[in-house]
């Protein structure tokens, strides 16, 4: 037997250290080469880590939370001698020993799980066996299901090559009862004391997110302006343009429109499409609109990048809003195509509320973000009339965009979106 080191690789960028996000070994296990052992993250991405070797795990630094300096002794193996090894991995580590991913893991998505009988679905766990005897399952689902007390081993698995989904674990855990449990018709079970906490440790993507809007917070004074629009006359046209789409092609929402839109009015006011460089004490206009599109994904906030904005049609900029952020939720977005944004939008969707505050994304200044559309009574010539109306809620960096340029460009988006065929006319 012989003892292989290995050493927290160097992940690039000038990156000097990594937190550890999650174990999957412990002292003892038995690991294959490149089973995964470790989820870290930098400021920059997370990163899934696999084992060099095979071997046991005779030790690992550093718990979920800690930062491990690059070179440090991160995990060390008992090898078997016959196989060729070398005594101690090099600390800048090949990049291919750590397989970078753009943000924190995310489920894969899939299909509905299918219903099965007990031996089906003992066939379909078997199947989410990787080779070398990992489970396949998402960083995130294997979180979960390890919150849960739920063994991913015996899990049917309805994704590519038996990977297990979001939803696999969702029916596990739906399916899961305890034996001899009474059953109450709802409303008639009896009340019962909760007692206890629960800490939760703030790690990986949700510490990067957490710093990120405190500094933003912090640094940026914030200039909020809210506007309501009349968009009546966009959802006419949106509806009657998605009825008319081609096969295959991404339905119309309110976003494309906004960023179409978002194109003309920074071009009257440059000052909004731009970044600020702390470090140099310089402001920089761009002029590509790059346009970052906040997305929830199970982990957290991700700001997936449509680039070149301007240069789009409408039909374009819907299939790459729904690309980006479908990369985004999924985990497949690259590391380029998750930064490099000069202005962002963001929508809650359904949830989209009558007004909202949200925190730039440094280092813009400037993001537009859209509430939701209801019909309400508004008085048009002295007559009421039923409208769609709905709320632009935006922030502005005071610092660098005075509150007129602010309240004027929001202008010129409510004039484009409540006539929105000017959207599309040549200047």
């Amino acid at each position: 037997m012989s003892r292989y080191v290995f050493r927290m690789p160097d992940l690039g960028e000038g990156l000097v250290e990594a937190e550890i996000v999650a174990w999957h070994v412990k002292v003892g296990d038995l690991v294959n080469e490149d089973q995964l052992m470790a989820e870290v993250m930098t400021d920059k991405a997370a990163v899934e880590v696999p084992a060099p070797v095979t071997g046991r795990v005779l030790s690992v630094s550093g718990a979920p939370g800690e930062m491990v300096k690059v070179g440090s002794e991160l995990i060390v193996f008992e090898t078997d001698a016959a196989a060729p090894a070398v005594a101690t991995a090099p600390a800048a580590a090949d990049t291919a020993a750590a397989k970078p991913k753009p943000a924190a893991p995310a489920p894969a998505a899939s299909t509905a799980p299918s219903r099965s009988n007990g031996h089906g679905a003992e066939r379909a766990a078997s199947t989410t066996i990787a080779s070398g005897g990992r489970v396949m399952a998402s960083p995130a689902t294997r979180r979960r299901a390890r919150e849960a007390g739920i063994d991913l081993a015996q899990v049917a698995g309805t994704g590519p090559s038996g990977r297990i989904t979001r939803e696999d674990l969702a029916a596990a855990l739906s399916g899961r009862g305890e034996p001899g449990a009474t059953h109450y018709a709802p409303g008639s079970a009896p009340a019962a004391r909760r007692t206890g906490t629960e800490e939760i440790k703030v790690i990986g993507l949700r510490r990067v997110i957490a710093q990120r809007m405190s500094e933003a917070k912090r640094n940026i004074p914030h200039f909020a302006y809210v506007e309501e629009v009349d968009v009546t006359e966009l959802e006419s046209l949106r509806r009657h343009l998605n009825g008319r789409r081609p096969e295959g092609t991404p339905s119309l929402t309110y976003l494309p429109f906004l960023v179409a839109a978002l194109v003309r009015a920074t071009g009257q006011f440059p000052q909004c499409n731009a970044s600020y460089d702390a470090e140099r004490n310089v402001l920089i206009r761009h002029h590509a609109v790059h346009a970052g599109v906040a997305t929830q994904t199970p982990d957290g906030l991700k700001v997936p990048v449509v680039r070149h904005a301007e240069a789009r049609g409408l039909w374009d900029l819907a299939a790459e809003i729904r690309r980006v952020s479908e990369a985004a939720r999924t985990n497949k977005a690259t590391r380029e195509e998750l930064t490099g944004s000069t202005i962002t939008v963001t929508s809650l969707g359904k949830l989209g509320g009558i007004v909202s505050t949200p925190i730039i994304n440094a280092p813009e200044l400037a993001i537009i973000g859209v509430n939701k559309a209801v019909e309400r009574p508004v008085v048009i010539g002295g007559a009421v009339a039923v409208r769609l109306m709905m709320n632009l809620s935006s922030s502005f960096d005071h610092r660098f965009v005075d509150g007129f340029d602010a309240a004027a460009m929001i202008q010129v988006l409510k004039e484009m979106l409540e006539h929105p065929a000017t959207i599309f006319i040549p200047e």
